[in-house]
């Protein structure tokens, strides 16, 4: 008898302890990853290394909620770049809240305080504005909720209140389009006179994109500049300013539009001047859009400085590591180039958006 009662204290202790190290992996077998009441939990550190990065992320992505506030549909790009974030989203499970600020700074804020109220896991917004953002920037902050900046960037000298700014180089853009001007009439002894069209006035496009082409032609002094008007990047307002450039000014060697939707409005009011685009007024843009290399195509746009507008993949790659816990450069530069007349024809078949 005592033989038999010891024996079974032993089993007895067993038992406890391959059960108790079976509790230590973190898993049942009738409800893997969640607790009794069906809640997902969250994943516990292993040394053996069974648990795969991808795993975790998979798990991760079905609960993950992004706010997005998109400036507006001001434009060819603006559409496609709102399709590359939609679609993008859709296809990795991420659930999106979209919002359309309308161009209006007051309204992305509302957006924002929404998504916080909402709580949801990121917040991502290409702002309309680069100033006055560091308040609503810190509520989400304080919800502990992170925040990606798309496509413009804020002015914010406290670069905690966001993790990552996904987006082009719009002072280099500037310098490509003044680069290829400054070549293309280095062996020009007159005077070139330059019309610009700006985009949404304080926005970090029209800042960055003037200042870069300013820097470049500032190297050739018979380039000047001789008028410069905000088309707040709508293809309406485009064509509006150029008609009143045309009218006070006699002499329009050249025109820089910040996006090609205000040059196509201008090149409607070139012709109704009875004067031919890219011939008797050089014309660059940037964005690309597959209207401009139509224009292009054609000759009435000569030089085009690409802005890619397909984000969407790259905003939905630094949502999962920020919400996996991954570090994420500060800065994430979109590759981009430039094309002529000639180059436009080439690529218009295969132009996305």
């Amino acid at each position: 008898m005592k033989v038999f009662r010891k024996s079974g204290i032993i089993l007895a202790a067993t038992l406890m302890l391959l059960m108790s190290a079976a509790c230590g992996s973190g898993s049942t077998a009738g409800n893997p990853g969640g607790d009794a009441g069906g809640n997902a939990q969250q994943p516990v550190a292993s040394n053996t290394g069974s648990e795969s990065a991808a795993d975790k992320d998979q798990s991760s992505d079905q609960k993950i909620t992004l706010g997005f506030s998109q400036v507006g549909a001001e434009s060819g790009w603006r559409t496609a770049n709102t399709k590359s974030i939609q679609d993008s989203a859709k296809e990795a499970g991420i659930e999106l809240k979209f919002s359309d600020a309308q161009q209006k700074q007051e309204n992305q804020i509302k957006a924002i305080r929404n998504f916080i109220q909402q709580k949801v896991d990121v917040i991502a917004f290409s702002p309309v504005v680069e100033s006055g953002w560091d308040t609503v920037l810190k509520e989400a902050k304080d919800a502990g909720i992170p925040v990606i900046l798309t496509d413009r960037a804020v002015d914010s000298k406290d670069t905690s209140l966001y993790e990552t700014f996904i987006g082009s180089d719009f002072v280099e853009e500037g310098r490509r389009a003044g680069k290829w001007l400054v070549e293309q009439y280095k062996d020009n002894e007159e005077e070139i006179t330059i019309v610009e069209l700006q985009g949404t006035t304080g926005s970090a496009p029209a800042i960055d994109r003037q200042k870069g082409f300013a820097e470049e032609i500032a190297f050739d002094p018979k380039l000047k500049i001789i008028a410069s008007q905000t088309g707040d990047f709508t293809r309406a307002k485009g064509k509006e300013v150029m008609q009143a450039f045309l009218k006070a000014h006699k002499k329009i060697d050249v025109l820089y539009a910040h996006n090609d939707d205000m040059g196509l409005g201008a090149i409607q009011a070139i012709e109704a001047a009875g004067l031919k685009p890219g011939e008797d007024i050089i014309i660059i843009t940037v964005d690309g859009v597959k209207d401009g290399f139509v224009a292009a195509s054609e000759g009435k746009i000569n030089f085009i400085v690409e802005c890619n507008p397909l984000l969407g993949p790259q905003l939905m790659d630094a949502v999962r590591d920020v919400v996996n816990g991954r570090d994420v450069a500060k800065r994430i530069v979109t590759v981009e180039g430039v094309f002529t007349s000639e180059d436009a024809k080439r690529e218009l078949p295969n132009r996305q958006y």
